[in-house]
């Protein structure tokens, strides 16, 4: 058990680092090929920042934990919202002002209803997997657009800029690519097997063992970024980066389990933690969204956040 413990922190700190490293390298890639840094924000960086989360619920789906790989999904988007924005805005309270991201949210929202109601028979098939990846390939394809419509005085684009590495050799940016590209599955096909072995020892569940300790894990990135980020003054990147990661997280991520191995899933994914996901998603809507300027997530609503997830926390082990 000891060892398994152990492999499993290793493949989680190996995928997190390979992770940051294909972004970088990526990011640079595509900044030395002239794609502006807003592209890359809303594109590479925020694909990047769910790269853990794909590469387990793929290697999950492959090895037939398709409830792992659901639970990773779901549980990646609430613990981003309600762990990671609520320990966020306690640190430092979260003002709203890019307008990419008023145009984001409510987009979120609706990724969010889709994903519940494709889950609500407790099945995800493969058709529901195909839809899921196409509306991926589509919101990358908006995004992409909307960089280049963006206000120019949005904070966002300051904000984008400043964490796009600049002055990075082509040879090196192609370097890290190709080592994320390899370390990424390795590291999440051993950090899988070894979550699983745990689970079954202690009797949780496929759906419990990624809603929990890889759904936490998966997010440490996410919750690093956004506490760099407003420490530096950088709130709506910081925001943008847990709004991004979670459209991804029901589109790329959801869909694998969908598009490698379909079926039937624990009704407890569809009568409790979709739910949950689309509480946290609406309550975070509420928070945020203000047509008539920006808004301020302050620490009373990030300690309900962070209430919510200790609470969701104590029922699914209790």
């Amino acid at each position: 058990m000891i060892i398994n413990i152990v492999i499993f922190v290793i493949g989680l700190m190996v995928l997190s680092w390979s992770a940051d490293r294909f972004v970088y390298g990526a990011s640079a890639l595509a900044k030395n090929i002239g794609v502006t840094p807003m592209m890359i924000g809303l594109t590479i960086v925020a694909m990047g920042s769910s790269a853990p989360e794909i590469v387990v619920a793929a290697t999950a789906a492959f090895n037939g934990s398709t409830d792992t790989a659901v639970g990773n999904s779901l549980g990646s988007n609430i613990t981003n919202i309600a762990l990671v924005l609520g320990i966020t805005a306690i640190i430092k309270p979260l003002i709203v002002s890019s307008t990419t991201l008023k145009r984001e949210l409510p987009l979120m929202l609706i990724i969010t209803l889709i994903g519940v109601y494709f889950l609500a028979d407790s099945e995800l098939s493969f058709i529901e997997g195909v839809v899921l990846i196409t509306l991926f390939v589509l919101v990358i394809a908006g995004m992409s657009v909307l960089s280049f419509v963006v206000d120019k005085n949005d904070p966002l684009i300051a904000e984008t800029d400043s964490e796009v590495p600049s002055n990075v050799a082509n040879g090196t940016a192609v370097f890290w690519v190709i080592l994320g590209l390899i370390l990424l599955p390795l590291s999440a096909h051993f950090l899988v097997e070894s979550a699983v072995f745990i689970a079954r020892h202690y009797g949780i569940s496929d759906l419990v063992i990624g809603l929990t300790i890889i759904a936490i894990g998966t997010s440490l990135p996410e919750l690093a970024a956004s506490v760099a980020g407003v420490m530096k003054g950088e709130d709506d990147l910081a925001l943008g980066n847990i709004i991004g990661s979670n459209i991804f997280n029901l589109l790329a991520v959801l869909a694998m389990p969908g598009l490698i191995s379909p079926g039937m899933i624990d009704g407890n994914a569809a009568s409790r933690d979709s739910l949950v996901m689309l509480g946290l998603s609406i309550l975070l809507f509420v928070f945020c969204f203000n047509l008539k300027g920006t808004r301020r997530i302050n620490r009373f609503e990030a300690a309900i956040f962070l209430v919510i997830f200790v609470g969701y926390q104590y029922i699914l082990f209790t």
